[in-house]
């Protein structure tokens, strides 16, 4: 055998332009900018430190960061973010190292393609 089949998961994102749309409504353009922005700044902070502790076998670390990711993402209408990384939480629980490698690779997929998508939206009216 001579060919090697490389494969390039991709994954579809969403941002729930209804929970934009009402932290907008609630806060106001200026807060409701500020908060997304910090909230998107703190995401990628912390999905970068996910990354790092999967890397370095911190298992316990990578539980609480992976938990702390879903509020922050479920703020800002990243709801597949939030549930990927629940999914991640759930592979550490059970154990399996397979498992758990590709969630937290798809953690970083999601999350990289939804805060895009997010920043894409900035030049938006929502």
């Amino acid at each position: 055998m001579t060919t090697v089949l490389q494969i390039r998961p991709s994954e579809a994102v969403q941002v729930d332009h209804d929970r934009l749309g009402a932290l907008y409504s609630e806060l106001g353009h200026a807060s409701a900018e500020d908060v997304v922005c910090r909230a998107m700044e703190e995401l990628a902070l912390r999905m970068t430190h996910c990354d790092r502790l999967y890397r370095a076998g911190d298992l316990v670390e990578l539980r609480k960061s992976s938990r702390s990711l879903v509020s922050i993402a479920e703020q800002i209408g990243m709801h597949i973010v939030a549930r990927v990384a629940t999914d991640v939480t759930q592979c550490v629980d059970s154990g399996d190292p397979v498992a758990l490698g590709a969630t937290v690779a798809r953690l970083m997929r999601t999350g990289e393609g939804s805060l895009t998508a997010i920043w894409d939206l900035q030049d938006l009216t929502i």
